[in-house]
């Protein structure tokens, strides 16, 4: 699979000058876990959820996670589970190219029991997110996940969820964090990374940001991110890849603050793109987004397939990011040294900037690098579906 590979190669001919390269389960982790971009969440409950995994590959989905947790009743989780089996049994032949699938569970029991129940099926699943993630609530998860990967042969990841009222509860939140890290960091070769639970967070104070807003406009929730960023993100060989928190939002009746976007990038035939998403609330995610690579996060939680295509159309590297990193990583600048930028707008500090490169350029073998011409309206128009 490749992101962008569900529209025509003339219309990304047009919008690539690298085009995103291919991968698949068996890829190294480093690079699947800037792959899994938008994870469109799903309950396991759904009677149509073959069909529903199968259309959202075709729409340009690479990672979905099948939800046994929050997303149903507690009622419900026996005959979830059965469903789940079902569905991914009826998968287990085809011969589509399937997005990377993950369970997330409510207990670590469950992760031996549904592999053993699935049998050959088992090998549709990438691997399991765990919930509430904690050094003490989390270690049984991996250590299930261990004994379910020796079970039955293959590689199988871990997503843990950092979402617990110890991290977020400041005179708990450095002592949670050192948990956490022992804990990622005894399993580092199952952990693909750390996924952000902002409502979580939000709901152990009673809030819930209005769609005017980002998670990093509740002070709350940015203080959180910043720590979490600051201890299992580092860009010194030690971090994680931790992913972008969950936009809630569809379309709202009336908006009581002004637009965030600016008209200018959608001059034209794009400003019916600008009202649209202005429309269905997509603002908000589009300003959040920009906001989650800025503070260092990747990829993005969705629970609506509406909120892919701009995660992904974000994720592409501008032209001008691939020539700066490009030029910061010339091995005849290893020595360090200071360059104006190709685009002379900007310095480029090797040094300095060496990390930033590298993940650009990692984002840009998966995601692939626009023309120069081409800006994410551009890339947002092609993939939004008609």
């Amino acid at each position: 699979m490749r992101h962008f590979d569900h529209l025509a190669p003339t219309v990304r001919n047009g919008l690539f000058h690298k085009e995103p390269c291919s991968f698949d389960a068996g890829s190294p982790a480093r690079t699947l876990a800037v792959a899994l971009g938008a994870t469109l969440y799903s309950p396991a409950t759904r009677s149509t959820l073959a069909a529903d995994i199968v259309k959202q590959a075709e729409h340009g989905v690479v990672s979905m996670v099948l939800c046994l947790e929050d997303s149903i009743g507690d009622a419900e989780v026996a005959g979830a589970e059965e469903n789940l089996v079902r569905q991914l049994t009826a998968l287990a032949d085809s011969t589509r190219d399937l997005p990377l699938l993950f369970v997330r569970v409510r207990e670590p029991g469950q992760i031996t029991a549904l592999m053993r129940r699935l049998g050959p099926a088992g090998r549709l699943l990438s691997g399991f997110v765990l919930p509430k993630f904690t050094e003490e609530r989390g270690l049984p998860f991996l250590e299930a996940l261990a004994t379910a990967e020796a079970a039955c042969g293959q590689r199988l990841f871990a997503m843990p969820v950092l979402e617990s009222p110890e991290l977020l509860h400041l005179e708990t939140r450095t002592e949670t964090l050192g948990g956490i890290a022992r804990a990622v960091e005894k399993h580092r070769d199952r952990v693909l990374a750390l996924r952000l639970g902002v409502t979580d967070f939000c709901s152990a104070y009673g809030l819930r940001r209005a769609p005017d807003m980002t998670a990093y406009d509740v002070q709350l929730v940015a203080s959180v991110i910043a720590d979490v960023v600051n201890v299992l993100g580092r860009a010194d060989g030690s971090g994680f890849t931790v992913t972008g928190p969950v936009w809630e939002y569809f379309p709202q009746p009336q908006r009581m603050f002004k637009p965030q976007l600016r008209r200018s990038p959608f001059a034209g035939s794009a400003e019916a793109l600008r009202a649209a998403l202005i429309e269905h609330d997509m603002d908000g995610l589009l300003r959040e987004i920009q906001l989650d690579r800025a503070n260092g996060l990747q990829g993005k939680t969705c629970i609506h397939p509406s909120h892919v295509a701009p995660v992904h159309a974000l994720s592409v590297v501008s032209h001008e990011e691939f020539s700066d990193a490009q030029d910061i990583l010339r091995p005849d600048r290893d020595g360090g040294g200071v360059l104006r930028s190709a685009y002379t707008n900007k310095m480029n500090e090797v040094k300095p900037h060496r990390a930033w490169a590298e993940r650009t350029m990692l984002r840009a073998e998966v995601f692939g690098v626009a023309r120069e011409d081409v800006g994410f309206v551009e890339l947002l128009s092609a993939s939004v579906r008609t």
